[in-house]
């Protein structure tokens, strides 16, 4: 009887109205924007963002990502912590001092499993392990974590007394092919995947010391995917979906190397091609290396490396490891 009554007041209201009844499309609720900041200008390091974008990953889950450069006003970990930015890409050393300022970050993705920086030098140089850094110019770029990462290689080798005889020379944000080159200084500290894969695109050999075959400094994460306290506390699902997106864009850059690197050329035309697709390739095997899913963090890789660094005077006091981080938003 209810469903004959609604059905003969539709009809009515329908002949009132003089044709036919317009129908009704379901509201979708808009989408949620979010404003990623990056750690430097667009590199592989970042492909899985652009990705993300580029195929829908983003407005699958719901979201409108603006993906933005270096930002004034701050640093990024500031401008997470203040909520100018929802995401921001920063590294586990710059995280961990955060939290020891009261700076309330998280990191809730490392993008590549391992460190993949060491110090390189032109093969002229003989530079071919930190013994070899006696005597020699090194290039600064101002932190002061890298006076104690080299004095650590040093004391590891045996010779940290000769730690004087490393001239410190500071470049900043000097290019290292340019530097090196007008033999301003010997060695530089850069990632592997990608000056070290620019130096073979350029026909330049290159020796590299890399950390993690030294085995003297913990490993840590960097760059890692950080957001606020405050967003985890109030919006959750906004971060779940987030990384949700996030993941699958940095999976289809392990599967697709090749398609990805044209993804994020599409996004920033003005990097070498070339460089970008052997980076590609090189980071598809290190984003997620040997961890049951791309992203996954442990807390004694937190732990040790925070660690070394109170030990060595970098941060004021010891963080709590398992408050600077989470896996817990993962897929």
């Amino acid at each position: 009887m209810r469903r004959w009554f609604v059905l003969t007041l539709v009809l009515l209201l329908t002949a009132c109205g003089g044709g036919a009844a317009t129908p009704v499309t379901p509201t979708q609720a808009p989408p949620t924007k979010v404003r990623v900041g990056l750690d430097w200008t667009p590199n592989t390091n970042h492909t899985g963002l652009y990705v993300a974008q580029d195929k829908g990953y983003y407005a699958q889950q719901g979201l409108e990502v603006e993906i933005l450069g270096a930002q004034e006003g701050g640093t990024v970990e500031q401008l997470v912590a203040a909520g100018r930015l929802d995401f921001g890409i920063s590294y586990q050393e710059g995280v961990t001092q955060a939290r020891v300022e009261g700076v309330p970050i998280v990191s809730i993705a490392a993008i590549i499993q391992h460190n993949t920086s060491g110090f390189a030098s032109r093969v002229e140089e003989g530079i071919t392990s930190p013994r070899d850094f006696i005597g020699k110019k090194y290039g600064a770029f101002g932190s002061p974590i890298e006076e104690a990462v080299i004095r650590g290689l040093l004391e590891c080798a045996g010779v940290g007394d000769q730690f004087n005889q490393v001239k410190f020379v500071d470049i900043g944000s000097s290019d290292f092919f340019v530097a090196t080159e007008r033999d301003e200084v010997d060695f530089v500290w850069i990632f592997k995947g990608w000056t070290g894969i620019e130096a073979e695109v350029r026909g330049v050999p290159l020796n590299i010391v890399m950390m993690n075959d030294v085995q003297c400094i913990p490993d840590y994460y960097t760059p890692v995917l950080i957001t606020s306290e405050k967003l985890i506390a109030e919006q959750p699902d906004l971060v779940r979906r987030f990384l949700a997106a996030t993941s699958a864009g940095y999976r289809f850059a392990i599967e697709q190397p090749a398609e990805a690197a044209a993804i994020l050329l599409k996004a920033a035309p003005e990097l070498d091609a070339e460089l970008v697709r052997r980076s590609q390739q090189y980071l598809a095997g290190q984003y997620q290396a040997e961890a049951p899913r791309w992203g996954e963090q442990k807390l004694e890789v937190w732990r040790a490396y925070a660690q070394w660094m109170a030990d060595r005077n970098l941060i004021a006091r010891m963080i709590e490891p398992e408050k600077a981080f989470t896996n817990a938003f993962l897929p």
